[in-house]
């Protein structure tokens, strides 16, 4: 295991090929510390001697796949694909973030003026907060550029953002949306519907 855990250190390796049985460890343990230093990479653990406890456990660790020797050898290149596949996409996902990252951050808001490094100085303090933020201004004054930076410097940056335009619903629709209801309040109200407003405060998600 030292010695993958070297050369993993010198060389950029997509995949490993390992087996359950090493010399100086149990390839199932030794898929977790893998996935936790190298999240990217992927593992498939070889094995003569298959039980499903261990398989079970290995994809808990975050090991692709688990195959017994000999009955899937036909299957090991094209797991191997299919693995690659997976490292490619997480990478793609990964730069992508990045970009988007650095497109909603602080530094791509424009202004000099001493009321708009105010805002930004504030709002960078509350990113770091576990709180629900309400942000107010007219049309066009940026408070959806603000909402995403402060997401984005938040530590639910890895969550998902999304941004409602709450005037393209009917004054019912979101009413009922944001405040709940009780089944029988209008026509089609045929249960209770909880307040997402409420939820909203309770487990803040931006």
């Amino acid at each position: 295991m030292q010695n993958c855990l070297e050369k993993l250190e010198q060389t950029t390796i997509d995949v490993v090929l390992c087996d359950v049985k090493l010399p100086d460890g149990n390839g199932v343990d030794f898929s977790k510390k893998i996935k936790e230093k190298y999240p990217l990479l992927e593992l498939v653990l070889l094995t003569a001697y298959g039980n499903i406890p261990d398989g079970v456990q290995a994809i808990k660790n975050g090991a692709f796949d688990y195959i017994i020797k000999g009955d899937d050898n036909s299957k090991i290149v094209p797991l191997l694909y299919r693995a690659i596949e997976k490292v490619d996409l997480g990478i793609r996902v990964q730069q992508l973030e990045k970009q988007l990252g650095n497109k909603h951050s602080f530094d791509e808001i424009l202004g000099k003026s001493k009321s708009i490094q105010k805002a930004i100085d504030l709002a960078k303090k509350v990113a770091a907060t576990d709180t629900t933020v309400l942000l107010t201004g007219e049309t066009g004054t940026g408070k959806e550029v603000f909402a995403q930076a402060i997401h984005q410097a938040s530590t639910r940056s890895k969550q998902n953002f999304v941004a409602i335009n709450c005037s393209a619903f009917s004054k019912e629709l979101l009413e009922s949306e944001m405040f709940g209801h009780k089944a029988g309040a209008y026509t089609g109200a045929i249960k209770d519907k909880k307040d997402f407003l409420k939820k909203l405060i309770m487990e803040p998600s931006f």
